[in-house]
């Protein structure tokens, strides 16, 4: 008699993402060249653990959703035998409404500062109840493990932390700059406009001839010497980085690292970068080795380290150098994809 082999079952995980986010038209764009990764965050490199990975675009729950979801829950398993990722607090709300799984795994990123400014609002306290019902939670920011692990109590699923990366090779290292210009992108709730543009302006007023982009959609009026541009594809952000002799970036406290993704994207590009040193960043910046870091709130320390670069230009280029290595080192997103591999069994 023959025996019949054992054939390995592959565990099958599903990565949801936001149905504003068309995946499919992500993998269209890449296999073009205009964005990074061939899913967001380089996602799809969970493929290299044998797992059988798919994704999943989930809309934001209708009411009937939810009361679908109340009586699922009534039940005393759940029906598959899978992995869902989300990749923050907000999809992990629709992947428990809309595509529960055996196991679930969820980032945060806006919690922990959430926490620290109303722990009792309805918001934190529908995100804390949805974290709990995970099997594990993860972030980028060392700094948000003890605040969350706290929020979530002793019976709460275990927090991990792992590096964020980015697309190495998308965002490729580039030649020096030929010409002088200062570059700022973003404008997340945590990002300092004010104290940003307090600091380019003295910039201005120092070296009239440096040109100086900042990209974001803030309130705040730019002053004058600097060109404010309100949304950039993603390979014209490429260019401007490859264009910049100096990233900037200004950031209020804040627990999950604002500036991180362009902060490591400028690295990769071989660009000197100077932000604000928030909690959390020494796992990503060695002051003076990998960035220049800067308090909180400090436009003339912003402004006397971006000058110091421009008035140095082999300094500038060997930071930025330096910063290249890093990212290929610790921080690209096959990095990253490893971390959440260990963070949810897969390894």
């Amino acid at each position: 008699m023959t025996a019949t082999p054992v054939t390995a079952t592959r565990t099958a995980v599903e990565v949801v993402f936001r149905a504003e986010r068309d995946v499919a038209s992500w993998e269209d764009r890449h296999a073009r060249g205009e964005v990074p990764g061939r899913w967001p965050y380089g996602l799809d490199l969970l493929e290299r653990t044998g797992a059988a990975v798919t994704t999943a675009s989930l809309p934001e729950p209708t009411r009937a959703d939810r009361v679908r979801a109340l009586l699922r829950s009534a039940v005393p398993h759940r029906s598959r035998s899978d992995v869902g990722i989300a990749w923050d607090e907000n999809l992990a709300r629709r992947m428990l409404v809309l595509s529960p799984h055996a196991r679930m795994f969820a980032g945060t990123i806006w919690l922990t500062d959430a926490l620290e400014i109303d722990p009792s609002s309805e918001r934190v306290r529908g995100a804390l109840d949805v974290l709990r019902r995970m099997d594990g939670v993860f972030v980028n920011s060392r700094a948000q493990v003890e605040p969350l692990e706290a929020a979530l109590g002793r019976s709460g699923p275990p927090v991990s932390f792992f590096t964020f990366g980015v697309d190495h090779e998308f965002f490729s290292a580039q030649p020096p700059a030929p010409a002088p210009l200062v570059v700022s992108v973003g404008g997340d709730r945590d990002r300092d406009p004010t104290t940003l543009f307090a600091a380019l302006s003295r910039v201005h007023e120092t070296r009239p001839d440096v040109e100086i982009v900042v990209q974001n959609a803030s309130d705040v009026p730019a002053p004058p010497g600097v060109t404010k541009v309100p949304r950039l594809s993603h390979t014209e952000l490429r260019d401007l980085y490859a264009r910049a002799s100096v990233v900037a970036i200004a950031t209020r406290p804040n627990l999950h690292m604002s500036g991180l993704t362009v902060s490591l994207e400028s690295m990769a590009t071989a660009r000197p970068v100077v932000l604000t040193a928030t909690p959390g960043h020494e796992d990503y910046h060695r002051d003076g080795e990998t960035a220049l870091l800067v308090e909180p709130q400090e436009p003339t320390d912003l402004a006397d380290r971006v000058l110091g670069l421009l008035d140095d230009p082999d300094a500038a280029v060997a930071l930025g150098q330096r910063a290249r290595q890093a990212v290929e080192d610790r921080f690209t997103s096959a990095h990253l994809v490893d971390g959440m591999a260990r963070a949810v069994g897969l390894v």
